[in-house]
C-alpha cells in the first residue's frame, strides 16, 4: 500500500472543493493507495514546467498533481481543474 502525505496547498484546495467532489477525491486516493497503476486513474507524468510531477484523474475535469518520494510514498501537491497545472 502506498503512503500518502497531503502538502498544505493540497488542503486548502480540497477543503474548497463541494462536498460530492471531496468525496470523490476521497475514493480516487483511496484506490491510488491500493493500487497506484489501476488504469482508471490514468495516471501520467507531466511535462513542460511541471517535469519531474505526475497526475491521476479525479474525473474528466479534475486531477491530482503528485511527486513520487523513494517506492512507496506519494506527496499530493494540488487538485483543481486543468488549472492546477498552471
Amino acid at each position: 500500500m502506498i503512503a500518502v502525505l497531503y502538502k498544505p496547498t493540497f488542503v486548502r484546495q480540497y477543503d474548497q472543493l463541494p462536498t460530492e467532489l471531496q468525496e470523490e477525491v476521497k475514493e480516487c486516493i483511496a484506490l491510488f493507495q491500493k493500487n497506484p497503476r489501476c488504469q482508471s486513474l490514468r495516471m501520467h507524468k507531466l511535462r513542460g514546467a511541471l517535469r519531474g510531477f505526475l497526475s491521476f484523474s479525479v474525473n474528466y475535469r479534475y486531477r491530482i498533481v503528485f511527486q513520487w518520494e523513494g517506492r512507496s510514498t506519494a506527496i499530493l501537491l494540488a487538485v483543481g481543474d486543468h488549472d492546477v497545472y498552471r
